[in-house]
C-alpha cells in the first residue's frame, strides 16, 4: 500500500484508502455516523488548520520534545473528487476560495503550501487533515498520538502516518487517551475536536480538558467546536471556565448570526495556555474566513 513520505514527496494512497471503500467497520455504525469526508476543506477546516499550523510553529521554537495528542483524527487525508465532497460542495466554498484568492493573509501560507504540495498540477483533488499537517511539523524527539475509532478511518490513518516514525495511529477513544496519556511532565499539545454529534460530546470535551490540565497544568489545549446558537456556546464556555483554571483565548468565526440551533453558523477555537502572540494571527484567520465565506460574516478574538 502506498503511503506518504512525510518529509519529502507525496506517494498517494490507493483509492480504497482515500474513500474508505474496501474496509469493514467493526464498530457500531449508528454510534459513529460522522464522516469528515463531507466537510473536508470547508471554512471550519481553514480556520482550524491555519490556526493549528500557527500554534505548532510557535511551540516548535521552544526546546524540548513535544507530545501532540489528537482526540478525533479522522483519516488524515481527503479525496475532494469523491462523492461525499462533491455532494456537499463545502470544499469548493472553503479551500477552493482560499487557493483562488489574491488577498488571503500570510497566516494562510502554511496551509496553502500544504494544499499545493498535495495538488502539484493545480487541480484541487486532495486536502490534508490535521494528522497530515501535524506529522509534517514534528521535529526529532516529538511524538504524535492520533486517535480514530472508526475502523475504516483508522486503517486509512495508519497508511497516511506510516512514514512518520514518531506518529502513531490509535484505534482508541480520544477523550480517554488524552486523559490517560498526556505526559505529566514536559511539553504537550492536546487537540480536542469531536464532531459534536453525540449528546455527551460537549460534556466529555470539558471533562477531558480539565483532566489534561490537572495531569499537566502547563499543557496547551486547542478545542474546536461548531457555532450554532449563542446560548449553547455560552453554556459551553461557562462549563469550561468552571472546570479549568486560567484564562481562555477564544476565536470565533461567524458566517451568519447565531440564531438557528439547527444550522452550523460558524465555528470557534478555544485555547488554554495559548502562546502570548497567538491572538493576532487568529484575528487575521477568522476575519478573512468570515468575510470571504460568510453571509454576514463576523470574527471575534478575546480572552475570558
Amino acid at each position: 500500500m502506498e503511503t506518504l513520505d512525510i518529509k519529502g514527496t507525496f506517494r498517494w494512497p490507493s483509492a480504497n484508502v482515500l474513500s474508505g471503500r474496501g474496509f469493514l467497520c467493526r464498530l457500531d455504525a449508528k454510534a459513529l455516523n460522522y464522516r469528515h469526508a463531507f466537510h473536508a476543506g470547508n471554512f471550519a477546516d481553514l480556520v482550524k488548520h491555519a490556526a493549528l499550523l500557527e500554534l505548532l510553529a510557535r511551540l516548535g521554537v521552544s526546546p524540548g520534545p513535544l507530545t501532540v495528542i489528537d482526540t478525533h483524527a479522522g483519516r488524515g487525508l481527503y479525496d475532494l473528487t469523491g462523492p461525499e465532497a462533491q455532494r456537499s460542495g463545502e470544499a469548493e466554498a472553503g479551500v477552493g476560495r482560499l487557493t483562488a484568492a489574491a488577498d488571503a493573509p500570510d497566516v494562510f501560507d502554511g496551509l496553502t503550501q500544504a494544499v499545493r504540495a498535495l495538488n502539484p498540477d493545480g487541480e484541487l483533488r486532495r486536502y490534508p487533515g490535521s494528522p497530515w499537517l501535524i506529522a509534517r511539523a514534528l521535529r526529532r524527539g516529538d511524538r504524535y498520538l492520533a486517535c480514530e475509532l472508526r475502523a475504516d478511518e483508522h486503517k486509512a490513518l495508519q497508511a497516511v502516518l506510516r512514514a512518520a516514525p514518531s506518529a502513531q495511529a490509535l484505534c482508541a477513544d480520544g477523550f480517554r487517551t488524552a486523559t490517560e496519556r498526556t505526559p505529566r511532565d514536559g511539553r504537550a499539545l492536546v487537540l480536542i475536536d469531536p464532531p459534536f454529534e453525540h449528546a455527551d460530546d460537549s460534556r466529555r470535551t470539558v471533562e477531558t480538558a480539565a483532566a489534561v490540565l490537572d495531569r499537566n497544568p502547563a499543557a496547551h489545549l486547542m478545542v474546536w467546536l461548531p457555532l450554532k446558537d449563542l446560548a449553547t456556546f455560552d453554556a459551553f464556555l461557562g462549563d469550561l471556565e468552571d472546570a479549568v483554571a486560567g484564562k481562555l483565548l477564544i476565536a470565533e468565526t461567524r458566517l451568519r448570526p447565531l440564531s438557528d440551533p439547527m444550522k452550523m453558523n460558524g465555528c470557534a477555537l478555544v485555547f488554554a495556555n495559548a502562546p502570548a502572540d497567538l491572538a493576532h494571527p487568529l484575528e487575521a484567520i477568522c476575519g478573512w474566513t468570515a468575510r470571504v465565506c460568510g453571509e454576514t460574516g463576523e470574527a471575534r478574538v478575546y480572552e475570558r
